[in-house]
């Protein structure tokens, strides 16, 4: 492996799509998944990737950063937490989340990934 592997997501390795509301650009580097999200206004998880994971909230583990605007996380004990640009963030498996306002916000996550929303 070469001592430093550069990559970007203006030359994705895989495109995820979330059924109609935003995708996923996917790159690899150092053999792990990192994604640049983008999920538009009207998103959420339970709607646009549900049908994909086939489970009932969304079982993967997400450390990402917000670029830009906003998401509010549903976790399934109840608990919530509103995401914004410039925030930095781990989210548990046991959650939904939804988009807010009229902004798609985009993520980068480089968290337990490698099948997230992949068909």
């Amino acid at each position: 492996m070469p001592t430093v592997e550069v990559k970007t997501f203006d030359k994705p390795d895989e495109t995820r799509e979330f059924e109609g509301k935003g995708w996923a650009d996917v790159v690899s580097v150092a053999n792990r998944p990192v994604a640049k999200g983008h999920f538009e206004p009207g998103w959420r998880w339970s709607n646009n990737v549900k049908p994909i994971a086939k489970t009932d909230s969304c079982q993967v583990s997400h450390l990402g950063y917000c670029v830009s605007g906003r998401m509010r996380v549903h976790m399934d004990d109840g608990s919530e937490q509103d995401i914004g640009p410039g925030m930095v963030v781990a989210i548990l498996p046991g959650h939904d989340a939804e988009v807010l306002g009229d902004e798609a916000c985009v993520m980068l996550d480089f968290g337990e990934i490698a099948e997230y929303a992949r068909r």
